[in-house]
């Protein structure tokens, strides 16, 4: 069983490991607060209507494994109509995946969009966002949101089921009923690549 704990007593995170009765195995994690925040690492929305969608994690996931072959950087192209999220890699072999909103709401569960946007991303750092995801939240499959910011910054969020932890009287709540476990998110952040023909209205 993994412990995290934040903020620590010197504002770091810790996380140990307590599996074992006889020995607790731990790491501090310590961040460096900038004076200024660089615009690289700040994400704004693009405009007022948020540019995003939300699909189902286990199908994100298996798309950009599918992506793996074609090339090193995938196009993401967002079409209010028809309301459609496109994945596309173009190099030794061509693969476009479209996710229809109207077509499949089971994969595609929310789609907001009102104008035609094209960003591409090194695939690299776009599979990152999904290589290591617990087998929990593939296994949920609660939901991946996905949401382009300003300069195409590309924010994806995997809802995450956090269990309470086991103890020996579970919290009841008045109604007598035992509280279900917590939905946290797991955040990635991947900067688009500069493409003179990436649609760029924000």
């Amino acid at each position: 069983m993994i412990k995290i704990q934040y903020p620590g007593p010197d504002m770091q995170l810790i996380v140990m490991s307590v599996d074992s009765l006889d020995a607790c195995i731990y790491a501090e994690i310590r961040t460096r607060i900038p004076d200024t925040i660089s615009w690289d690492y700040n994400f704004e929305p693009a405009r007022s209507t948020p540019l995003t969608f939300t699909v189902k994690s286990a199908v994100l996931k298996e798309a950009i494994d599918d992506l793996e072959w074609p090339v090193s950087s995938i196009q993401v192209i967002l079409l209010p109509e028809p309301p459609c999220a496109t994945f596309k890699g173009e190099g030794h072999g061509d693969l476009q995946l479209d996710f229809m909103y109207y077509v499949n709401t089971d994969l595609l569960i929310a789609f907001h969009c009102d104008r035609h946007v094209s960003y591409r991303y090194k695939y690299k750092f776009l599979r990152a966002t999904t290589s290591n995801l617990p087998s929990s939240v593939v296994k949920d499959n609660r939901g991946s949101k996905l949401t382009i910011g300003r300069r195409g910054m590309l924010k994806v969020q995997h809802l995450v089921s956090v269990a309470r932890p086991a103890t020996s009287h579970p919290h009841i709540d008045s109604a007598g009923h035992q509280q279900p476990s917590r939905i946290a998110y797991i955040e990635f952040f991947v900067k688009s690549e500069v493409d003179e023909n990436t649609v760029n209205n924000s």
